[in-house]
């Protein structure tokens, strides 16, 4: 592992389609972008930061993540996910996280990850699958 430095940034982006929609989860939600798929946007976000000091054989796992949705985003707009690395202690890492529409931000929080090595994390769920 390679190490973190404070400040790393990545980002996500995509159009918002019907299957990123509430209206997607249950039809009588809002269509517009869903909490779950911005959050899914901010992780990959924080995914695509640290991407590049991760060693072979190396992934991350999400921990935690603490968000506020602030705004609607309709279908056919473009959101981005932002994420900043602000902490690092050891394999545990913490990010800064925030979305935006073609119009304002959309959401913001905080989202920890810890880094795997990814043999050993399949071999644990493996025993996992078999109970």
């Amino acid at each position: 592992m390679k190490p973190f430095p404070i400040g790393t940034k990545g980002s996500y982006a995509k159009t918002v389609t019907a299957a990123d929609l509430a209206s997607h989860l249950d039809a009588s939600l809002a269509a517009v972008l869903s909490t779950p798929t911005m959050v899914a946007m901010m992780e990959q976000a924080a995914i695509n930061a640290i991407q590049p000091f991760l060693d072979a054989g190396e992934s991350s796992v999400g921990m935690t993540i603490e968000v506020s949705h602030t705004a609607a985003t309709p279908p056919g707009h473009r959101a981005r996910a932002e994420a900043e690395v602000t902490k690092v202690e050891g394999r545990r890492l913490e990010f800064s996280v925030r979305a935006f529409d073609d119009v304002e931000q959309i959401g913001s929080g905080s989202h920890r990850r810890a880094v795997v090595d990814a043999a050993k994390f399949n071999d644990r769920l493996k025993t996992k699958q078999k109970n």
